[in-house]
């Protein structure tokens, strides 16, 4: 069985009125590589009238995002062209690549009316050899997203990337990665089996689950140690896990702003390419 070395509890760090938590960066924990970094925001209630989320036009290079909508929607837009509008159960798959420009803000209709939210947004690094592809975009909802039925049907699982009992997942990747967002009814059971030397992410978006014999709650991330294959989920209420687990790259990396590259002079060149308009054109 794999050993749980840490339970990471999310950071509060709220952005304007949008509740926000981060495990990971924090104190406690810098990445699992390849998974370098997840925002957790709400979930909330926004009053009719709202100004919708705060992520206008803001540039990216050298990762990518998995944007989860739990709750609410998203409007994505980037200077590659790419438009969708993304509802509760949905996900984006974003590779920024060599560099786009790109905003995550809310629909006219829900900063008119209101309602719930909830979105997570996990940093994928990329490769050196990938660090400068083309930058793509596909955003699914929900009823576009892969997925299937385990124990009786008190699991329902999204497979996102990868393959999960003969299910591929709905989102062609940029490396080897399987990743899944897993529904759990109370008492809902499963086993997997992951290669000893992937490392695992494993996130508790809503809920509590017993993994390995130790309660993790919502908001908490946990890191495992690289020591063995089988993982054993139970869950204690309805809950939903983000589940995922790739090689890790093992090589440097430097991250500033929105930027993910190897070294620092890749950092600079990536300040001065987005500067001199090599990211794209915005158009409102």
């Amino acid at each position: 069985m794999r050993t749980i070395k840490q339970i990471h509890k999310s950071e509060y760090r709220p952005i304007a009125d949008l509740v926000t938590y981060s495990p990971m960066p924090t104190r406690t924990l810098n990445q699992i590589d390849p998974f370098i970094f997840l925002n957790h925001h709400g979930f909330q209630v926004y009053p009719p009238q709202n100004q919708g989320l705060p992520f206008g036009p803001h540039p990216h290079r050298g990762m990518e995002t998995v944007t989860f909508i739990v709750a609410g929607d998203i409007v994505h837009k980037d200077s590659g062209g790419h438009e969708s509008v993304i509802t509760a159960g949905g996900v984006q798959y974003m590779t920024a690549g060599r560099g786009l420009i790109h905003a995550e803000v809310s629909s006219s209709e829900f900063k008119k009316n209101g309602g719930d939210l909830e979105i997570l947004q996990l940093w994928l690094n990329l490769p050196a050899s990938k660090k400068m592809t083309e930058p793509r975009y596909l955003g699914l909802q929900e009823d576009e997203i892969n997925h299937f039925d385990l124990n009786g049907g008190n699991l329902k699982v999204q497979q996102l990337f990868g393959e999960w009992d003969k299910v591929n997942g709905s989102f062609e990747p940029s490396f080897p990665i399987t990743m899944s967002t897993i529904y759990f009814k109370p008492g809902g059971k499963i086993s997997k089996s992951i290669p000893a030397d992937e490392n695992i992410f494993c996130y508790v978006v809503r809920g509590a689950i017993n993994i390995n014999g130790t309660e993790v709650n919502l908001r908490h991330l946990v890191e495992f140690k690289n020591d063995g294959t089988e993982i054993t989920f139970e869950a204690l209420e309805d809950s939903i896990l983000i589940f995922g687990h790739a090689l890790p790259f093992n090589e440097p990396m430097v991250a500033q702003g929105p930027f993910v590259m190897n070294t620092e002079q890749q950092i600079r060149e990536a300040y001065q390419d987005y500067q001199s308009g090599k990211f794209g054109t915005w158009n409102q």
